[in-house]
């Protein structure tokens, strides 16, 4: 379970590339290799149960997390572009005083009691062989990895997944896709994030397939790979993709090999997925999960997708859309998603009133997001509860506002927030980019919504127009600091 294929692969096909990073290739029998030495390293450090990793995306970062299952510690993923009070927040509350990392990134680790583990200097003592370890047995209900949340809703949070929710995760992707061996990966979402862990590293070791790293993300880097390396699996975030829609010099061609191209993290506008289209000539499948359920729990498979929607659910999942009151909704109305299956994690680490909370006692996960499902099993996320504006007892989903401001020719994002009112509780306010070359008109803005049969109260009273907006490090928009700019800039009226 995980550990196994990789050391299958490095036996039946020890001379095939595993991974091509920054810094060059590493062939099974290579990765194999560093993660047994690793794995004894590891085990001669600590005595504890939990070891960072804080690497860029990189074969040492695979090695890195083999190496820790194989000493039987639990890798805690370490987001390098937290800032360190995160950083901090997350050493303390996984108890880790070790941690495998490599310069410059280790200076972020200056001051603190922690061992460290430098990957650079260790590969120079390595001895060139090593034989295959005993692998260590495990079980299903034992924890395999933690992963932290971005903190998009405070402190970031350990997200504790079994063996069996990462194995049972990227099996089902694996059968859901149609995913073979001869297949190439393009690996530009950080490992630390689940998308990353699960599509680009844990899915390709399992297959015996290839993935081109990128370790610092850059849509000129990721088209020339694609092109170069004759990728045909891309998993990204929507910013990634309308990066690589906007450079002058992309074409069909730098696409010809691809067989899917899956985004997750945040919502995918139409937009987004129009303007890629146009120019490479590629549908943008749209996926659906949280670090919760190891990632991707939904997905539009290439042979069977509607635009639009997230896709339909593993094999062996099921979601729940419920009202406030914890009762289903009608078919096609939307409620909050509560969802259960294999891939669902056993709880918040050190937190047991929080996953109480969100784990119901028959094993559902309330995963806070709103959205409802199609007769034929297609799944639409329309929002976020916590995100909801009330104003004046009326509830205004952000999202809706927000897809139909970047419909508009001079839209290029939207971010729709609620504004302390006196006297209507909440108001909705816009912060809006600007298409290139073009520049926004706020009164027309807002009688384009109103033309377009937006309610007087879902209308933007506000238009902010902003250069950028703040995210977190995959590029979700953190909507809880331009909520507490626009708070902290005016009083309620």
């Amino acid at each position: 379970m995980l550990l196994n294929h990789l050391f299958q692969h490095a036996a039946k096909q020890p001379e095939t590339i595993a991974i091509l990073d920054d810094r060059g290739s590493w062939t099974y029998q290579r990765l194999a290799a560093s993660a047994a030495g690793l794995g004894i390293f590891i085990g001669m450090q600590t005595a504890k149960k939990h070891v960072g990793i804080l690497l860029p995306t990189s074969g040492g970062f695979a090695a890195a997390f083999y190496g820790a299952l194989l000493a039987g510690k639990t890798p805690v993923l370490i987001n390098f572009l937290l800032a360190d009070r995160e950083i901090a927040h997350i050493i303390k509350d996984s108890d880790i005083d070790t941690v495998i990392s490599v310069p410059p990134l280790t200076e972020r680790l200056a001051g603190t009691p922690l061992k460290v583990i430098d990957l650079l200097e260790l590969a120079k003592q390595a001895p060139a062989n090593l034989p295959t370890p005993v692998l260590p047995k495990v079980n299903e209900s034992e924890i395999a990895a933690l992963l932290y949340t971005s903190g998009t809703s405070g402190l970031p949070k350990g997200v504790m997944l079994t063996y069996g929710n990462l194995q049972s995760c990227v099996s089902g992707c694996i059968q859901a896709a149609e995913l073979k061996g001869q297949h190439k990966f393009l690996g530009i979402v950080p490992l630390f994030h689940s998308l990353g862990l699960t599509a680009t590293l844990l899915a390709p070791i399992q297959l015996g397939a290839t993935s081109v790293y990128i370790a610092r993300f850059s849509p000129v880097a990721a088209v020339e790979a694609i092109r170069k390396h004759g990728i045909s699996l891309v998993f990204g975030v929507p910013s990634m993709f309308a990066a690589m829609a906007h450079l002058k010099a992309v074409s069909p061609e730098d696409f010809k090999d691809i067989y899917a191209i899956i985004s997750g993290g945040e919502p995918l506008s139409p937009g987004i997925r129009e303007g890629f289209k146009a120019r490479t000539d590629q549908l943008i499948l749209e996926g659906y999960g949280l670090t919760e359920t190891c990632g991707p729990i939904a997905f539009n498979a290439p042979h069977v997708a509607r635009p639009g929607s997230v896709g339909k659910l593993l094999e062996g999942c099921s979601a729940r859309f419920v009202d406030d009151n914890g009762a289903d909704v009608p078919n096609g109305e939307s409620g909050e998603v509560w969802l259960k299956g294999p891939p669902v994690f056993v709880g918040y680490h050190n937190l047991p009133e929080l996953t109480n909370e969100v784990l119901t006692g028959d094993g559902y996960f309330k995963t806070g997001d709103l959205g409802r499902i199609d007769s034929d099993g297609f799944i639409y996320i329309t929002g976020r509860k916590k995100d909801l504006i009330a104003v004046a007892g009326e509830k205004v989903a952000p999202r809706e506002v927000e897809e139909l401001l970047m419909a508009h020719p001079t839209v290029a994002e939207a971010a729709v927030v609620g504004k302390k009112d006196a006297g209507r509780g909440e108001i909705v306010v816009a912060f809006v980019i600007a298409r290139e070359g073009q520049s926004i008109n706020m009164a027309v803005l807002r009688e384009y919504c109103r033309e377009c049969g937006l309610p007087n109260w879902k209308t933007p009273r506000e238009i902010i127009v902003t250069n950028d907006l703040p995210r977190t490090p995959t590029g979700k928009v953190l909507k809880r600091q331009l909520q507490e700019q626009l708070n902290a800039d005016s009083p309620s009226r």
